[in-house]
């Protein structure tokens, strides 16, 4: 029950990020499909963020210490246009126009996913 309310979380954020940053944008012609757009998306994300975030974070561990930690906001930013592209394979019309969106993007969602786990204390253990 948990990871499909994370689920939901992060596709709650993907929307906020495509209502507030220019740059990304989830076509859809009715509000179910584009729900269902941002849960797939929510997936791709998670996925991407679970299998390679450990890696990028283990051969990048230098440039984490060496930036104080800042070099994850340039992760992120590339982990959201790597979904971005996936997304596009899987002809999802979900898309992030370039680094700068991702970056504010990856900022948002980051943010509004960690104030909702607090919220429902998701990462209570």
């Amino acid at each position: 029950m948990k990871i499909i309310i994370k689920i939901l979380i992060v596709a709650g954020a993907l929307w906020a990020a495509t209502r507030l940053i220019p740059g990304i944008t989830v076509s859809g012609s009715t509000t179910v499909r584009t729900a269902g757009t941002l849960i797939a998306v929510a997936l791709i994300f998670g996925l991407v963020n679970a299998v390679l975030k450990p890696i990028i974070k283990t051969f990048g561990c230098a440039f984490y210490i060496l930036t104080l930690g800042l070099f994850a906001l340039v992760v992120n930013a590339l982990l959201l246009l790597l979904t971005s592209w996936l997304a596009e394979k899987f002809e999802l019309p979900f898309h992030v126009s370039g680094f700068w969106a991702a970056f504010l993007g990856a900022i948002l969602v980051g943010l509004i996913s960690w104030l909702l786990d607090m919220l429902l204390g998701l990462n209570d253990d």
